[in-house]
C-alpha cells in the first residue's frame, strides 16, 4: 500500500485512490522508466480524447478504470509478465492477477483485461466499452501520434517535460522483439509483432500471411483477374513479360509494374507511373518487338528482389539490342511479384 501519492499524481491530476497508487507503484517496480512514462502519458492523452468526445468522467466512463488500464497496459513486457502468449494477453493476465490480489471486483477487472488485451487491436477496441476505447486511443497517440492533432494546445509539451519520451517507440519495439526472438510463439505472423520479427530473421525463416496460405493443405490457388497469371516468384516475372509482349497484351505487361514504378524503355528515357509505362509499352508492342530474357543473377531479401537478365530485343530496331537488365521487384499484398524499377540500360 502506498500512503503518499507520488508528486506526478498532483502535477497531472491523476486519480488519487489507493488502487491507483498501488497500480502505479506496481508498474514502476516491474517496468523500466520509459514504459512507465509511456503508460502515464497514455492515460493523460486518453483523458483528453474523452473530453474531446464529450465523455464525462463518472457518467460516461470510469476514470479510475481508465487509469488502471493505461498504467498497467505494458506489464506484459516485464520479466514478471513475460509468459508464452502475445504480450498484450500476458499483460492483461498479469494485470488481472495483480488487481485480484488488491481485492478489485471481477467485473472491473474484466474491463481492464479487455483494455490491455485489445490495446493493439484497431477496429475492435473502439467498439468495446468507453474505457477500452479511450485507453486504446491514448496509447496509440503516444506510440504512433494518431489523434495528436485533437489534443489541447500545449498538453503534449507539458506532459513530455514531466515524462520524457526517451525514444519510446523504438525502445518499445525492441522490447517486444526481444521477447519474440526468445519465444516466437508470442509473435503470430498475423500480428504487428510477427511482422516486426520477420524483418529480424533470415529470409524465409518466418512466414507471412501468404506463406501461411500456401501451406494450408487445402490446395487453394490465387484468383487471377482477366485470365492472366500472376508472378508468384521473382523468377516468373521475366517469362510473363515475354509472354505478354509476344501476345501484344498491353494490360498484362502493365500488370507487372507497381503504380509508381520506373521503366526505362530506351537509354535516357524514364517512364514513371502507370500511364507513362503504359504508353512506353504500347510503343514497344506497336514496333513489333520481340524480347528474349536469359537469367543472369537473382538476389532476394524479404519482399524485395534484385534481378538481372541478359535481354535481346529484336524487331524494334534494324539491329538486335543486347543489354544486361537491372530490375528491382517487390512482393505485393496479394503475394505476386512486380517491378519497382525496370532498367535494361543501367550501368
Amino acid at each position: 500500500m502506498t500512503d503518499t501519492p507520488p508528486l506526478i499524481f498532483t502535477q497531472l491530476s491523476l486519480p488519487d485512490s489507493e488502487i491507483a497508487r498501488n497500480a502505479f507503484a506496481f508498474s514502476a517496480r516491474v517496468t523500466p522508466e520509459y514504459l512507465l512514462n509511456h503508460s502515464v502519458r497514455s492515460y493523460v492523452f486518453a483523458r483528453a480524447h474523452a473530453n474531446h468526445r464529450d465523455l464525462r468522467s463518472g457518467l460516461d466512463y470510469d476514470d479510475e478504470l481508465l487509469f488502471l488500464s493505461c498504467v498497467l497496459h505494458d506489464v506484459g513486457l516485464s520479466e514478471q509478465g513475460n509468459g508464452d502468449q502475445r504480450f498484450e494477453v500476458d499483460g492483461a493476465d498479469t494485470a488481472a492477477e495483480f488487481l485480484r490480489e488488491q481485492g478489485v471486483e471481477e467485473p472491473r477487472i474484466q474491463v481492464v483485461w479487455d483494455a490491455i488485451a485489445l490495446h493493439t487491436s484497431d477496429g475492435i477496441a473502439a467498439r468495446k466499452g468507453a474505457e477500452v476505447s479511450i485507453a486504446q486511443a491514448g496509447i496509440t497517440t503516444d506510440i504512433l501520434g494518431l489523434g495528436r492533432e485533437t489534443l489541447p494546445a500545449g498538453l503534449a509539451d507539458d506532459v513530455h517535460a514531466l515524462l520524457p519520451r526517451s525514444d519510446l517507440a523504438y525502445r518499445f519495439t525492441d522490447a517486444v522483439l526481444s521477447q519474440a526472438l526468445a519465444k516466437p510463439q508470442k509473435a503470430s505472423p498475423t500480428t504487428f509483432v510477427g511482422q516486426s520479427l520477420r524483418r529480424h530473421l533470415p529470409y524465409g525463416a518466418y512466414p507471412d500471411w501468404h506463406d501461411l496460405l500456401a501451406t494450408t493443405g487445402w490446395g487453394d490457388k490465387p484468383v487471377t483477374t482477366g485470365g492472366r497469371r500472376r508472378a508468384d516468384t521473382p523468377q516468373q516475372v521475366g517469362p510473363l513479360f515475354m509472354e505478354y509482349l509476344q501476345a501484344g497484351d498491353l494490360e498484362g505487361l502493365v500488370s507487372l509494374y507497381e503504380p509508381n514504378a520506373h521503366f526505362v524503355p530506351q537509354p535516357g528515357n524514364h517512364a514513371v507511373g502507370t500511364e507513362a509505362i503504359r504508353n512506353a509499352l504500347r510503343q514497344l508492342i506497336d514496333s513489333g518487338a520481340k524480347l528474349k530474357l536469359e537469367p543472369r543473377e537473382l538476389r532476394v531479401v524479404g519482399d524485395v528482389a534484385l534481378v538481372s537478365n541478359t535481354a535481346t530485343l529484336t524487331g524494334a530496331t534494324p539491329e538486335p539490342v543486347v543489354s544486361n537488365t537491372t530490375e528491382i521487384l517487390r512482393r505485393q499484398p496479394d503475394g505476386g511479384w512486380v517491378h519497382v524499377v525496370d532498367d535494361p540500360f543501367f550501368t
